[in-house]
Formats: C-alpha cells, structure tokens, sequence
C-alpha cells in the first residue's frame, strides 16, 4: 500500500514562496504519476500540478504556471511543490495525489477521481 505524507505548509505573506514535500513510501513510482491538489474551505478538491515519476513530464493548472514548480527526488522518493510569489487566493490545504499505472487518461490529469492515493494535506496560509 503506497503511503504519501505531506510537509512544509505554515503562514506566509502575499508574494513569499513556501516548499511543499510529499514523501512516498511502500511502493516504487515507476510510472507513477504524482500531483498536487489544493481544497479551500467550503470548496473541492482543484488540480495544481502533476509530474510522472519516470520521465519527469509535468502539467500545471493556469492559475499557478509561472509561479509554482513540481519536482521530484527519486533517492527520497519525494515529490516536491514550490510555490512563489503566492498570493491570499492560494490559501488551501494542499494535498499529495498519486495515479498508479495503467495510469488514467491525460484528459483525466485534473480530476480527483483519477488518482487513487492520497496525502493527509497541509495547510497554506497567505496573509494580506
């Protein structure tokens, strides 16, 4: 059973830059694709970004390219969000996402139902 624990939310100021990480354990990621989602209160669950494990290709919602970069470390198993010049409508608990292989479709890259692993989250909080 693949576990993911996230880490690395906190409180920061409009236009400061947070990391996020996502430990993976007991599973290996071949082929994996691995994603960040974000839910505000009241709110469901929206696509932030994804990378695949093996090749690194990466997608990214509108609202956070140019600004946010997913990455990942194959020795610690780890994928990572940095987030910069953030602003109060990031404000969300982020959640770690992982769609195993035969993975789902790419038109599927945004929805929820498509990943099949999740993290607990962590909360990201932007001051104005």
């Amino acid at each position: 059973q693949l576990q993911l624990v996230e880490s690395g939310g906190g409180l920061v100021q409009t236009g400061g830059s947070l990391r996020l990480a996502c430990e993976a354990s007991g599973r290996t990621l071949t082929n994996y694709y691995m994603a960040w989602f974000r839910q505000a209160p009241g709110k469901g669950r929206e696509f932030v970004a994804r990378i695949r494990w093996t090749g690194g290709s990466q997608s990214y919602a509108e609202s956070v390219r140019g600004r946010f970069t997913i990455s990942r470390d194959s020795a610690k198993n780890t994928v990572y969000l940095q987030m910069n010049s953030l602003q109060p409508a990031d404000t969300a608990v982020y959640l770690c996402a992982a769609d195993p292989p035969p993975n789902a479709i790419h038109s599927m890259r945004g929805d929820p139902s498509a990943y099949d692993y999740w993290g607990q989250g962590t909360q990201v909080t932007v001051s104005s």
